[in-house]
């Protein structure tokens, strides 16, 4: 692994509505054509397949986990019996449903489009997102990934914020923007940037889901003052707070560190081995690089995609302990020299870096 120094012009406009985006837009990279690993088209054909039987499994796996957790939680409440209840609880509201917003807002979990939609509203609400702006605002984060000026959902801003990248592991600071986010959605207000990405026609669709969910935590407010018990935000709404720490573990390793404005994945995305119960509740997305190189692949079928181009990949990660290891002294680095980023060695069999974008943004 080497890292290098990008020559742009640091701090640089992050926002959707700045100087950075309409130069991506004039010098071709937004909406690029990005590099992809050759995959035979039959190949891509079967790995494409969507498919039901996995994601019912893991679905009703999943919920009645929550049921038991939550159940457990509740009727040991007052005793510290219900504390492990309350972290599994927690984990599989606050961080499990990350992922399966993700996938169903991909429309590739399901083959059985409404139940894609389904598990998408339901996670989408456990994750406190408006799922209307939140599939648009997705759509963009694949078009230009970690493209500065175009891409929603950049995690680090250089130079990053590493104490926020901390509290992030709380949920508090996640909760408080995107609870005011659905307050000023439901009020009928789309901000500039949420302009940028959300077709007109889908806006007022975003007023009512966004009404809908504010109605449902204000309910659980509600009797939580009335019963004058917590328990309603232990199971609504609190575990975003206190179960979402495997979300951030996870999430802040997709790009964390590595390279903007480029069109090869291989240089803004990771790849980390991790145990099976991560997996389980990340649904596989720690193939990172696979999936935005080729995101209409299933969660299930990610690991034999990665085991197809690995030959073509940079080494993934072995663990999380090796990712963070690689990933915090960059960032730390990254508040002195902010164009510094990790640029990973690729294997012999590998075709070299796709970086002329990169180039040519360095050196306006």
């Amino acid at each position: 692994m080497t890292a290098v120094d990008a020559h742009s012009p640091y701090p640089r406009d992050y926002s959707l509505t700045g100087p950075e985006g309409r130069h991506a837009v004039e010098i071709g990279l937004a909406s690029a054509d990005w590099y992809h690993s050759d995959v035979p088209r039959k190949v891509m054909k079967d790995l494409m397949r969507r498919r039901d039987g996995p994601a019912i499994r893991d679905t009703l796996l999943w919920l009645v986990l929550l049921v038991l957790s939550g159940a457990g939680g509740v009727l040991l409440w007052g005793s510290w019996w219900s504390v492990p209840f309350w972290i599994v609880y927690g984990v599989l509201y606050g961080s499990a449903c990350d992922s399966r917003w993700h996938e169903c807002g991909h429309g590739t979990a399901f083959r059985t489009e409404w139940m894609n939609d389904a598990v998408y509203h339901i996670a989408s609400f456990m994750v406190m997102r408006n799922p209307v702006s939140w599939r648009w605002s997705h759509a963009r984060h694949h078009t230009d990934t970690i493209i500065v000026g175009r891409d929603p959902e950049i995690p680090f801003m250089r130079p990053p914020d590493l104490v926020m990248g901390v509290l992030h592991f709380i949920g508090l600071p996640d909760v408080i923007f995107w609870m005011r986010t659905l307050i000023r959605n439901a009020l009928g207000r789309i901000s500039a940037e949420e302009a940028e990405y959300i077709p007109e026609s889908e806006r007022p669709k975003a007023v009512f889901w966004a009404r809908v969910h504010v109605a449902i935590y204000a309910l659980a407010i509600g009797s939580a003052v009335a019963w004058w018990s917590i328990i309603p935000l232990m199971l609504i709404g609190g575990p975003r707070i206190y179960g979402a720490w495997h979300m951030f573990l996870t999430g802040l390793l997709q790009h964390g560190g590595l390279a903007e404005d480029v069109v090869d994945h291989r240089l803004n995305s990771r790849t980390v081995l991790m145990n099976p119960v991560s997996r389980w509740i990340y649904w596989n997305m720690n193939y990172h690089v696979e999936h935005h190189m080729f995101p209409m692949v299933p969660y299930h079928a990610l690991p034999r995609l990665h085991d197809l181009i690995k030959h073509d990949l940079p080494p993934p990660n072995t663990s999380f302990i090796d990712a963070y290891c690689e990933m915090i002294p960059a960032l730390i680095r990254q508040r002195r020299e902010p164009g510094h980023y990790i640029r990973k060695t690729l294997p012999a069999t590998a075709r070299p870096y796709r970086e002329e974008f990169h180039n040519a943004v360095g050196q306006r």
